[in-house]
């Protein structure tokens, strides 16, 4: 059982988050990411290149080590020693020597990538037996033939029709300049997926992305492109090959995206009692637009587990950016700042709960065109979600302005927070929808009940006045009717002179 707080309304948090600390911290002047630890994704490629050549010397010194005492321990055990000097050996015997130490890492790197192999063939065949309707059906008989092709999804195929009519609207060269690219890249993600770690994996699309740039830019068949017919090109691509690969690059096998996406939603559960004021978002929820403002910027947030490709769960998360802002305008009635997007942005994840939102944030890290989280709107936007969401992973007390035994009082249900407005269930939301349609309908039937009226009265007004006319133009002009008396005509009477002058046939003919 809850109990409502007594307490005096929180202090509010205060946020203030400058556009310099979401930029890289080498100072490059790119948007740093929380998941390349501040950096932008060229210095963290070039900081996990150093460290990878750090690691492979590291390797062959321990390799070197391990190899000279297990010789040493060999001969030790036989009483003798090598006649030859380590110093005087030739390249090729130092190779060979190393090579029984290399073999060890390299044997325990095939164990891993068997282990995360097995791993993902044996949920796969869990997951088969779970949907399968014939359960007589033996492993033999399940198992697809390896010549047969991979089966595409929905939305792959949709994708490649759609590349494909894109491709149509380009020249016959470039059309099959990328075809061919794309073609034989995603070819190599299909080989190489199970042999190597998601980390190659993406080392790899980032040099397509490089390649693929550099040769829309410079090759003599793309002359002639704009720049935004060369980013489109480039965003055609990325689309294409990131929604027909999805299954295989999203949420990989060999990673902890789904245990995270676990934690944090449930994170997210365990903190629905915190309230705008308590992050201190200025939103006037009571304003039915403001309320209907809201459900439209949750809906973006979870409508980008839905997309495929890294700039359609980008696109999403700008337009629920951008629905932030007008909040914003209509709460305060002025223009809003950076300063008050950050706890209106919080506030919304903690209430949409978007799923899957660890993985869909490692996928458009991972998998998007880099220049695009970079610079730009989209790279600004994505940037503050990610602060965001690291903000909510070490929310505290402090960060919400409470004490420790309130903050533990909330947590364990013991008191809730007073609600600034009532919790809308999806019956009272229907209704409360109903309601403004109704107000909206009302309003436009006095509206029109309105000009109705005003139509009426200036038909009234322009009858009287052409009443009034056509009485002035009868009382000025009366009417005067002339009576004339009809004498009665003898046909057979003598007109004599009055007939003289007429014409042969009007003049009177006698008839015996």
């Amino acid at each position: 059982m809850s109990f409502t707080s007594t307490k005096k309304k929180p202090k509010k948090a205060t946020f203030h988050v400058d556009e310099k600390e979401l930029l890289c911290k080498n100072g490059c002047g790119f948007y740093g990411n929380v998941a390349w630890q501040g950096l932008c994704s060229k210095c963290w490629r070039e900081a996990t290149l150093r460290q990878r050549e750090a690691q492979i010397k590291s390797d062959e010194k321990l390799a070197r080590q391990i190899h000279e005492k297990e010789e040493a321990l060999a001969w030790g055990n036989r009483g003798q020693r090598p006649h030859a000097a380590p110093n005087s050996s030739t390249p090729d015997d130092v190779s060979g020597q190393m090579g029984g130490g290399f073999d060890r890492f390299e044997e325990k790197k095939r164990q891993k990538i068997q282990a995360s192999s097995r791993a993902k063939q044996v949920k796969s065949m869990l997951s088969k037996s779970i949907i399968s309707p014939n359960r007589g059906e033996t492993p033999a008989q399940t198992q697809p033939h390896p010549n047969v092709q991979r089966q595409l999804s929905t939305e792959s195929r949709e994708a490649s029709v759609r590349f494909s009519d894109y491709l149509k609207r380009l020249s016959k060269p470039m059309a099959d300049d990328l075809s061919k690219s794309c073609r034989e890249f995603g070819e190599k993600i299909l080989t190489v997926r199970e042999k190597i770690s998601i980390d190659e994996v993406v080392e790899k699309v980032q040099d397509f992305y490089v390649d693929i740039t550099g040769r829309i830019y410079t090759h003599h068949i793309y002359r002639g492109l704009t720049a935004t017919q060369q980013a489109t090109i480039i965003d055609n691509i990325e689309k294409y090959l990131m929604t027909l690969h999805y299954r295989e690059l999203f949420s990989p096998m060999d990673t902890d995206d789904e245990q995270k996406d676990l934690a944090i939603q449930n994170r997210i559960r365990k903190l629905r009692w915190v309230t705008a004021d308590m992050l201190g978002a200025d939103l006037e929820e009571g304003n039915l637009l403001v309320s209907q403002l809201i459900v439209k910027a949750q809906t973006e947030l979870i409508e980008m587990n839905a997309k495929k490709a890294p700039i359609d769960k980008l696109g999403c998360i700008v337009r629920s950016s951008k629905i932030i802002f007008q909040i914003l305008q209509t709460s305060q009635d002025a223009p809003a700042s950076a300063d008050d997007f950050l706890p209106i942005l919080i506030y919304l994840i903690l209430k949409a709960n978007p799923p899957q939102l660890h993985s869909n944030t490692q996928f458009i890290t991972r998998f998007s065109n880099p220049s695009r989280l970079q610079t730009g709107e989209a790279g600004y936007y994505f940037t503050t979600l990610c602060c965001a969401i690291t903000f909510v992973e070490n929310l505290d007390a402090t960060s919400l302005s409470l004490s420790q035994e309130e903050y533990s009082d909330y947590m364990s249900g013991k008191i809730q927070p007073p609600q600034t407005v009532e919790p809308i269930c999806e019956g009272l939301h229907m209704m409360y929808n109903n309601i403004s349609a109704l107000e909206d309908l009302r309003v436009r039937q006095e509206r029109l009940m309105k000009n109705a009226r005003e139509f009426s009265d200036e038909m009234e007004a322009w009858k009287q006045r052409v009443s009034s006319q056509v009485e002035e133009a009868i009382t000025s002009k009366p009417l005067i009717k002339k009576r004339y008396s009809k004498q009665p005509v003898n046909l057979d009477h003598d007109f004599g002179e009055e007939t003289k002058g007429l014409p042969v046939p009007m003049e009177p003919q006698k008839v015996n």
